[in-house]
């Protein structure tokens, strides 16, 4: 830690154009660690920055402690002090510094509160055992199995899947990270779970989490790299993408050319996750058919006893993917249609060539 400080302390050369300013903080950036704008900045090796020194945190400290040995020995004058002139108790400054842990590699995450959500009825690494949980496994083989090319259709973006609903309140949300998550239980599956039901995004509110940036604020501009809005959780395998901040053009940007970008650099950027998408219901006034054109597999979540024949046909007449499976949620224990005894099941309600 000596000689972290030590580096820390001569920070700044003098003669340069800021020697004649106080400086009044400085930057510390870290390879593969946050940026000073609060995003993650996966590309931002240590180096001379203007009158800065850009300490990657994650690396060796002796080498910095061995720098600033030479500095000594070249007689270069150094005027950064964190303590200031005369004090000798450490400032707010100092002690805010010394609390880095510079043997960490920073990066978003989320802490899931994951017996909150056990009590919510989601699955949890806990909570395996459960027949919602064996159903969830049943029902992510033949989704599992598209993605790697086993299945009796080759999709393009297999690792795109979309859950949607013909109404809201039919369970897609409940159905769409409860297979994220069993998902992420797989031992060798890594899953990206979207919230893209941005009219009425939910999962931070579910998550217990204020608002992130995301998608909207990469459609708008206000986030410059995808990597940014992708938050890293206590499950390894999970990460989340929210919504993001809302704005009332959120149609018009989610049929734009750049939601087709941002999506196809999904695919191919993270080809090594499947990638779930919870979105918006097909009969809104939604652009959730423009983004299931873009998908390779399409979840449609119906509620039992209460959406239409019509309205469930209505919707699959909207989707022109290959692969559309139906699952039937909210069944009754005892009805003939609970499919696995528990109350869902699924099909393949449209199989195109």
């Amino acid at each position: 830690m000596s000689g972290f400080i030590d580096a820390l302390r001569k920070f700044r050369k003098t003669g340069s154009k800021a020697h004649d300013r106080k400086p009044d903080g400085f930057d510390l950036h870290s390879t593969n660690g946050v940026s000073p704008d609060g995003g993650v900045d996966d590309d931002m090796p240590g180096f001379q920055h203007g009158n800065y020194v850009d300490i990657p945190l994650d690396k060796d400290l002796a080498a910095y402690a061995e720098r600033s040995k030479h500095a000594r020995q070249e007689e270069v004058e150094l005027d950064f002090d964190l303590t200031g002139p005369g004090m000798n108790e450490p400032s707010a400054l100092e002690l805010q510094v010394l609390s880095i842990d510079p043997t960490r590699s920073f990066s978003h995450q989320i802490d899931l509160n994951l017996r909150k959500l056990a009590m919510q009825e989601f699955i949890t690494p806990d909570n395996v055992s459960t027949p919602l949980s064996h159903n969830f496994r049943r029902l992510k083989r033949p989704i599992l199995n598209n993605v790697l090319g086993k299945g009796a259709t080759v999709l393009d973006n297999a690792n795109l899947v979309m859950f949607t609903s013909s109404f809201p309140n039919e369970g897609k949300t409940f159905s769409a990270i409860n297979m994220a998550m069993s998902i992420a239980l797989e031992r060798d599956k890594r899953v990206l779970l979207i919230d893209a039901d941005v009219t009425k995004p939910s999962h931070h509110d579910i998550f217990g989490v204020e608002m992130q940036s995301g998608i909207m604020d990469l459609l708008m501009g206000e986030v410059d790299d995808v990597s940014k809005i992708i938050y890293k959780t206590n499950l390894p395998s999970l990460s989340l993408m929210f919504s993001g901040h809302m704005t009332p053009h959120a149609p018009e940007l989610f049929a734009s050319q750049a939601m087709e970008t941002f999506v196809m650099e999904l695919s191919k950027r993270y080809d090594d996750r499947v990638i779930v998408f919870d979105a918006a219901p097909l009969l809104l006034p939604t652009e959730a058919s423009v983004l299931a054109s873009l998908m390779g597999q399409i979840v449609l979540v119906i509620e039992a006893e209460k959406t239409r024949p019509n309205d469930v046909m209505m919707s699959l007449d909207m989707l022109s993917n290959r692969i559309v499976l139906l699952l039937l949620n909210k069944v009754r224990a005892g009805n003939d249609m609970a499919g696995y005894g528990y109350g869902y099941g699924y099909g393949y309600g449209n199989q195109k060539d």
